[in-house]
């Protein structure tokens, strides 16, 4: 049995947040924790006022520290699975993979196996930096959202990688098929994005203070009949950004039903068989750069539209014609 270690976040109270509750500060101050997770550290007293417990309602004071205690985790550990892999590049450094929709990157709540990582591990070793569940995981891709991934192999590689992640210098630019017609031939998206406030498994918009900065630019590439394909290019890596960016536009992916109002829902067979298909929603991460972390090189790869896709793109083709 692995652990996850344990992470200590803290924080002093801002003039302006005098007299906030406490439980309702930690979810604007912490939008990557569920509300849920949050009350269960509050009540097992793993959250701490000038060293205090405190309870949920407490009226925090200007000046005050809050430290927050997340207790390490026990692990399963994982197993290798042979399951197949389509890989576009690997070395003694890292590996790129092209991830088909419907896979999860790596073991969570309620999943222990079919992961990418858990694939990974039956093909070859991997970066231990990630964690006992996130080995050699350097960035992911949602469980619908098909395409690239630069996995690391070595810890010199997951943190040369990781930095230029952090620094914004990593490419990543996905197509969307989202519903409705975009005027704007392009256009960037820049609004926070944090925990949604009633639904753990949701992220959403957030006022300013209440998540983290998230810019996603876009490009029309193709206007077809009640739907738009876009390139969209991202400067920061939120959880769901391009989906939750998009559907605040008013143009969610299509088949992204965590996002898409029920308005916006399709209702034609033809078009539902076609979206079924896709294991997931028409998001794909087409292409990714990066400098080698050892040789310095710049890299580039690209991966096509998985077939449902494109089918889905044809379909659209078709009846525009017709």
């Amino acid at each position: 049995m692995a652990h996850s270690g344990e992470k200590t976040f803290s924080f002093r109270i801002e003039p302006g947040e005098a007299s906030a509750r406490l439980d309702r500060l930690l979810v604007t101050r912490l939008p990557d924790i569920s509300r849920t997770r949050l009350q269960q550290l509050i009540e097992e007293g793993n959250v701490r006022v000038n060293g205090a417990a405190r309870k949920a309602s407490y009226r925090l004071r200007a000046g005050e520290r809050v430290t927050i205690t997340i207790p390490a985790v026990r692990v399963e550990p994982l197993r290798p699975e042979p399951i197949p892999l389509t890989i576009v590049y690997e070395d003694d450094d890292l590996l790129v993979v092209n991830k088909p929709a419907g896979m999860v990157v790596h073991p969570g709540a309620g999943v222990q196996s079919g992961t990418l990582v858990n694939a990974l591990l039956a093909h070859t070793g991997l970066s231990p930096i990630g964690g006992p569940a996130r080995p050699g995981i350097v960035h992911r891709l949602d469980k619908g959202t098909s395409g690239l991934l630069v996995v690391a192999k070595s810890q010199t590689a997951h943190v040369a990688l990781v930095k230029q992640l952090e620094s914004r210098s990593v490419e990543r630019r996905y197509l969307a098929l989202v519903s409705g017609r975009l005027e704007r031939a392009e256009g960037v998206i820049e609004v926070a994005i944090g925990r949604h406030p009633h639904d753990r498994i949701r992220m959403a918009v957030r006022p300013t203070g209440g998540g983290r900065a998230a810019i996603t630019h876009f490009r029309v590439q193709e206007r077809l009949p009640g739907f738009t394909l876009l390139e969209c290019q991202l400067k920061t890596g939120r959880t769901h950004q391009i989906r939750v960016h998009l559907a605040h536009l008013g143009h969610p992916v299509v088949g992204d039903d965590t996002y898409q109002k029920r308005s916006t829902r399709i209702k034609d067979p033809a078009m539902q068989a076609l979206i079924a298909d896709l294991n997931g929603h028409a998001l794909h991460a087409a292409s990714l750069g990066f400098v080698h972390p050892r040789t310095g090189v710049i890299c580039r790869f690209e991966a096509p539209l998985p077939p449902p896709f494109e089918q889905l793109l044809e379909h659209l083709r078709k009846s525009q014609i017709t």
